[in-house]
């Protein structure tokens, strides 16, 4: 495709992500666009969608990675659901933001995705909240985006990327691994290690896991933005 596609059906496009590393994978494809960083906390996402808002955004895009719910989706699956589901409540997407991001295509992931406010690591529970709320995948800023946007009344739309597939247990090294920036924190990497070393092969997977999503996530924004 032409560089024309990576142009945003609005103006100004806020783009929300967890962390700065999830940033850095679209920014090259969406120079243009405001970026919320939310420090993958509540309170965080909170306040930078208040902040794009704030500043005059007309459209906003929840991106970064996501955990599968569906035990079909596999690390690297690319999903931009049609709603998001937050506080019981499904809220949809903009068509045009779906339209522009791709949502028809083969290698496109729809339905719905979940909210949640803290991260879900075991694997018996994403299982359960698939069975229970049917949604795809599961991540920590898009209700936000979604409730903020709806009460504002500014269309946003959600792509995210496959990192922890549904039937994997996260190693508590991995919920300490990074901090907000995205950096290693080596410091609580190495404490969480040192009180359980059985989580090492764990780890690595996890670390394999996070490169095929981010591998996809870059593919998939030259596909469309290249």
């Amino acid at each position: 495709m032409s560089g024309s596609t990576a142009v945003s059906p609005f103006s100004r496009l806020g783009i929300v992500v967890g962390m700065e590393a999830e940033a850095a994978l679209i920014r090259p494809f969406l120079p243009h666009a405001r970026f919320g960083l939310s420090g993958a906390t509540l309170s965080g996402a909170r306040q930078a969608v208040l902040d794009l808002l704030e500043g005059g955004v007309d459209a906003l895009l929840s991106f970064g990675l996501a955990a599968g719910l569906d035990p079909a989706l596999q690390p690297g699956a690319v999903v931009v659901p049609h709603n998001v589901l937050v506080n019981g409540e499904r809220l949809p997407a903009a068509p045009t933001l779906l339209s522009w991001l791709g949502a028809d295509r083969a290698d496109v992931v729809g339905g719905d995705l979940l909210h949640s406010d803290v991260i879900v690591t075991a694997a018996s529970r994403k299982m359960a909240l698939y069975r229970e709320t049917g949604c795809v995948a599961l991540d920590m800023e898009s209700g936000v985006v979604a409730e903020m946007a709806a009460a504002r009344k500014v269309p946003f739309a959600v792509l995210r990327v496959v990192c922890d597939p549904a039937d994997r247990t996260l190693p508590p090294a991995a919920v300490v691994a990074l901090r907000p920036d995205g950096s290693l924190a080596v410091g609580a990497l190495a404490r969480s290690i040192v009180c359980n070393p059985f989580q090492i092969p764990a780890l690595i997977q996890v670390g394999r896991d996070a490169g095929h999503a981010r591998t996809a996530a870059r593919a998939v924004l030259a596909r469309r933005f290249g």
